[in-house]
């Protein structure tokens, strides 16, 4: 499907142009995830609320607010002092004002609180939400965009550094080095003076372009020294995003987890059960041929701690009975942390499976939208919702977008390139393109040569075979050497052609780190950063506007 999207930009309007390919032909997805997209309602036993198609969730609205029971003031009031920090604009605080009315539901997603904003597909996944939210109130029904940051996450080093495009095309790495303790929730680092350092040396590396000044500001003003890493995170999110109005929530804050506290206790009660309950589902998940996302032992508990000097720790099952603090011997039962969850929810945080549970008790949340990963492993907290007797919210895929731009397109037309042919490796392509585009005179000869080659042999062997059968079987080890000569001074002929043009190969390789870095989708790997220092705030718009839920494919974007 090929389709053309008119959009604004600052030097009059431009047209993208939007082609889509099924993940099937994507390496590297998993079969769970292939099956959720192409045929969701197949996998009902695993999501008992899924759904065929965006436009169905609105018929879960009356599910989800007869289920609702958080106090939406005292979740409206933390999410004003959140949205106050992370310096949201004026439309987010009228969509916190009318999650209010009893009627409003929530679309959500969420991330881990990357370095400026992390992996593209970060506002991707925002984007996606905003365009749900919006789709419902077109219809009638009240609802709001919300992106969960991940700053209860303890893995500093996974969302530290993030990668741009420099003025020569390469794939540039940053990382912050903001000072920071093992088992330290991200949104507890503060960041310092190297923060300055960190963002002068991405902009020496970029471009400089008539954006590049406002892009300076903008980041600068988010991290800068002093500033939590998750609020720079959302601060940053939120000036891309604040014409959507889109509320970003910071689940470290106090008055969100003293509204928790609840969900918290009635996981403590029926951790066992939950725990059984996984293990169940891990094995259906795997008696069906999906592998489980997320590994679940016996000693398995669904909730972290934190220490008074800010580690999140695991806990596990003691043979006591009791729960210990992983790498300390401090040990608490049941009843201790059911008094925790009471009266110090803060001390407390949920894992992976118990997350979604948590979010949607705080949260009238109508649908979420993930990454494959997290559709898979939603496979198995569906039975942690039925553990907590809470209605499963159903996890639609995010929008996923490949950005080509013109001087990429040019490289791809040229040569007759289409994304699928990235897959294989920048190695099995250039022969290829040395083939059929450098020197196609002498690939033709050699195709020529070995055709007759094998020809020849060919005729050599039934005469042999006539002669004595040993002969003709001596003939095929021989024939394996000359076809393995050929294909060897082949394979030096072309090397030879791409290194004589070295032109050719430049544009290539910056077509694989712009479209394909690092053997992956470019979603994945490169930061926003890049394109809004290329093309500028015009960029988010237009990856909202490129973004259609009635598509579950992989949809590249000619610029």
């Amino acid at each position: 499907m090929e389709q053309e999207i008119a959009c604004p930009g600052s030097n009059g309007n431009v047209t993208l142009r939007a082609e889509s390919i099924p993940f099937s032909q994507i390496p590297g997805q998993s079969k769970l995830f292939l099956q959720y997209q192409q045929d969701p309602l197949s996998l009902r036993k695993f999501y008992p609320s899924v759904v065929a198609s965006h436009s169905e969730i609105s018929e879960r609205i009356p599910t989800v607010l007869a289920n609702y029971t958080t106090d939406r003031d005292a979740l409206c009031n933390a999410l004003e002092d959140i949205n106050r920090a992370t310096r949201s604009g004026e439309k987010t605080f009228e969509n916190i004002s009318l999650l209010r009315d009893d009627d409003c539901v929530a679309v959500i997603t969420g991330q881990q609180a990357g370095l400026f904003a992390g992996p593209l597909y970060t506002i991707y996944k925002a984007l996606s939400a905003v365009r749900a939210a919006e789709c419902l109130r077109g219809r009638g029904f009240k609802a709001v965009p919300v992106f969960w940051v991940a700053t209860e996450d303890h893995d500093f080093a996974e969302v530290a550094e993030t990668y741009v495009l420099n003025a020569r095309s390469e794939l540039t790495r940053f990382e912050s080095a903001a000072p920071h303790f093992e088992n330290e929730p991200v949104g507890a680092v503060t960041l310092d003076d190297s923060v300055a350092r960190t963002l002068s040396a991405l902009f020496e590396s970029l471009s400089q372009t008539e954006f590049t000044s406002g892009l300076r500001d903008t980041l600068a003003r988010a991290y800068s020294s002093g500033e939590k890493f998750g609020t720079a995170c959302g601060e940053f999110l939120a000036a891309l995003s604040g014409d959507h109005g889109l509320i970003i929530v910071d689940p470290l804050h106090r008055g969100l987890k003293r509204l928790a506290g609840p969900i918290y206790q009635e996981a403590i009660l029926r951790s066992r059960a939950i725990v059984d309950a996984l293990l169940d589902r891990n094995a259906d998940l795997e008696a069906a041929g999906y592998a489980p996302q997320v590994s679940i032992s016996d000693d398995y508990f669904p909730l972290f701690w934190h220490t008074k000097d800010d580690q999140r720790l695991a806990l596990r099952w003691t043979p006591k009975g009791t729960l210990k603090a992983k790498g300390t011997g401090q040990e608490l039962t049941l009843e201790e942390l059911c008094s925790t969850a009471e009266k110090e929810p803060w001390r407390l945080s949920p894992s992976v499976v118990l997350r979604p549970v948590v979010q949607d008790y705080l949260f009238p949340t109508v649908c979420y939208f993930g990454g494959a990963a997290e559709i898979a492993y939603f496979a198995q907290n569906s039975e942690v919702y039925r553990c907590l007797d809470r209605p499963v919210t159903p996890i639609l895929h995010r929008q996923s977008f490949t950005v080509v731009e013109a001087k990429h397109e040019r490289t791809m037309k040229k040569y007759g390139i289409e994304l699928r042919d990235l897959f294989t490796g920048l190695d099995e392509l250039l022969p290829r393109i040395v083939d059929e585009h450098i020197d196609q005179k002498t690939a033709a000869a050699f195709a020529e040569v070995e055709e007759s080659i094998n020809a020849q042999l060919n005729r050599l062997d039934r005469e042999l075979n006539n002669i004595d059968p040993t002969l003709a079987a001596n003939l095929a080890t021989r024939r394996r050497k000359i076809i393995y000569h050929i294909a060897a001074l082949q394979k030096k002929f072309r090397r030879f052609e791409i290194n004589k043009d070295e032109t050719v190969r430049r544009r290539i390789e910056s077509l694989f780190v712009s479209v394909f870095p690092n053997g992956g989708l470019q979603e994945r790997t490169l930061n926003v950063a890049y394109f809004l220092n290329q093309y500028g705030p015009h960029f988010v718009d237009w990856m909202y506007r490129a973004t259609d839920l009635d598509d579950r494919s992989h949809r590249v974007i000619y610029l």
